[in-house]
């Protein structure tokens, strides 16, 4: 059309350092962090911000650039969050939980040139550094996160630490003028895959994705102006499920929490006036089944947002009993973390406790940062039909999917072949479109030439009085192929068999679909409390052939 053009009167790249940027104007003397007895305001933590990006540009840090943390929630990994992009580099937030050799591996493959390191972690870099030196790698600079804010002189600890955080702070200008991205589609962050299978790969976040991504997850948690949000997902796992900048656009409070614990989190809830957390199902349940003397009774409803791993409906039963109001999403770390949310429709709130979870169980339907889901035969790229029963690939479309896989062309090709992201999980589709994930494409048994969902069989699992936690995966079989081989553990002071949680059951399941191993034990999971069930693969095909050891009879 005539008259029309593209100019700075109306087009400004999207990205959420303008959250930061508009808090401390509108929420300027609003809390914006808590830890311990520490506080900042929005002005402050801006103040801070700017700060610490320049004092990375007075390093040499340049557009492009690449800088890691290795840190939990404390104040000065959120605060990178929004120092970092606003030197115009990109940042690598990595895996707590991740031993000195994979820090080493995503160290060298990021290229990262500074890494914030929490006094805490020091030795796990450490042995990373000493790892690359080995290799005549170039090592980063060291900067220490220390616990005390008024920056202790530097001492001759292990790796060699080059500045202190807040030192470094101290050097840099409140005035700096922040290099906001040429292109909203420039890399923010550098995410790596959480460590459910052995080789992380690294997904990269635009300035535009990480804007849209925070608004939908903001949308999706129901925050109005000013939440206080407690820290318990880790700001390291999708960048904290991008809320790490989300609760800025709403000038909420943070509330950070180094460790998480049951006690923990009820005593903020009460102290801070918690309104929104939230975690993967194992959180929720580990919540849910706290020790009565750590358990506290909500002085207020508070919003938990889970999602991670498809919750199982007795979790959620559980949560929704203590008075919290569970909002439940899905997604991958190559979409910014949550992808949809299970839209709670009001003619539901009528129906029984039981079908209600049922119903919350499921992943739901895109949220308004992504074009498009859908369920597709992976070959043909036709869609299933919406009969509730038919299995096919879950598929992404949309403005809230990565970038793509750094330095790996072909795994990006074959993530987004034929138009989709193929996200790896296998479900299906109800009537009403809502979409219930069945299982991840390598973790279905195939006993007999029937498919198993481990899914279904967890979730009654977790109906039983006794258990705790549970995981399914397959075991060998001579005679079926494969097997259900289950792995539990009981709650403390419950007890039961082998035999009595099979029958169990068997009496709300197909024989084929039951357990026919039971092993009692603690799981095995990453940091974002994902089980490792790659691990739990292996031990099951340790044990070897069932048929061999008791017969082939179901």
């Amino acid at each position: 059309m005539d008259g029309l053009f593209r100019c700075s009167a109306n087009y400004v790249p999207l990205s959420p350092i303008s959250f930061l940027e508009r808090a401390a104007v509108v929420y300027r003397d609003q809390t914006s962090v808590i830890y311990g007895s520490m506080k900042y305001t929005w002005k402050d933590t801006f103040e801070r911000c700017r700060r610490l990006a320049s004092a990375l540009a007075q390093m040499g840090i340049s557009r492009g650039d690449v800088v890691a943390v290795l840190a939990p929630n404390v104040p000065a990994m959120y605060e990178l969050h929004f120092g970092v992009p606003m030197s115009g580099a990109i940042l690598c937030t990595l895996n707590t939980r991740l031993d000195s050799t994979m820090v080493s591996v995503l160290l060298r493959h990021s290229e990262a040139k500074i890494i914030f390191v929490d006094y805490q972690l020091l030795k796990i870099l450490h042995g990373a550094l000493n790892l690359l030196s080995r290799k005549k790698a170039k090592l980063p600079f060291v900067v220490l996160i220390s616990e005390d804010t008024s920056g202790p002189a530097i001492s001759s600890s292990l790796p060699p630490i080059n500045f202190e955080y807040e030192s470094l702070l101290r050097t840099g200008h409140s005035e700096f003028e922040v290099r906001w991205p040429a292109d909203e589609c420039d890399p923010i962050s550098l995410n790596y895959t959480s460590g459910t299978t052995s080789s992380p790969k690294g997904v990269v976040y635009s300035h535009r994705g990480a804007f849209l991504n925070a608004i939908a997850t903001v949308l999706l948690n129901e925050m109005c102006s000013m939440p206080v949000y407690l820290w318990t997902v880790p700001m390291f796992h999708c960048n904290g499920w991008c809320l790490s900048w989300g609760v800025a656009a709403q000038g909420g409070t943070n509330i950070c929490l180094r460790n998480v614990d049951p006690k923990a989190i009820f005593d903020c809830i009460t102290l801070h006036k918690v309104t929104h957390l939230g975690g993967a199902p194992t959180v929720l349940n580990m919540i849910a089944n706290a020790p009565a003397g750590d358990q506290r009774l909500l002085p207020h409803k508070v919003v938990v947002m889970t999602g991670g791993a498809p919750p199982p409906p007795r979790v959620l039963f559980n949560m929704e009993e203590k008075g919290f109001i569970v909002m439940h999403s899905y997604g991958l770390t190559e979409t910014y973390g949550p992808g949809t949310v299970c839209t709670w429709k009001p003619q539901w709130d009528s129906l029984p406790a039981d079908e209600r979870a049922k119903l919350k169980a499921r992943q739901g339907l895109h949220h308004l940062g992504m074009a498009e889901i859908d369920i597709k035969d992976p070959v043909t790229m036709k869609s299933i039909p919406a009969d509730g029963k038919t299995m096919g690939e879950v598929m992404f479309r949309g403005n809230t999917v990565m970038n793509g896989y750094f330095k790996d062309l072909k795994a990006t090709e074959e993530s987004m072949s034929g138009g989709w992201l193929r996200s790896g999980d296998l479900g299906v589709k109800h009537a009403d479109g809502y979409i219930e994930i069945k299982d991840r494409s390598k973790d279905i048994i195939i006993s007999g030439g029937e498919n198993i969902s481990t899914i279904e069989v967890e979730s009654v699992l977790f109906s039983h009085p006794a258990i705790l936690e549970a995981a399914v995966v397959g075991r060998p079989d001579d005679h079926w192929g494969e097997s259900v081989c289950a792995f539990v553990k009981l709650k403390e002071g419950r007890n039961s068999d082998a035999e009595e949680i099979i029958r169990f059951c068997r009496a709300r399941l197909p024989h084929y679909m039951a357990p026919r191993t039971v092993v009692f034990e603690d799981l095995p999971k990453t940091s974002t409390g994902k089980t490792q069930k790659f691990v739990l693969r292996e031990k099951a095909k340790a044990m070897g052939s069932l048929s061999n050891r008791i017969g082939s009879k179901l």
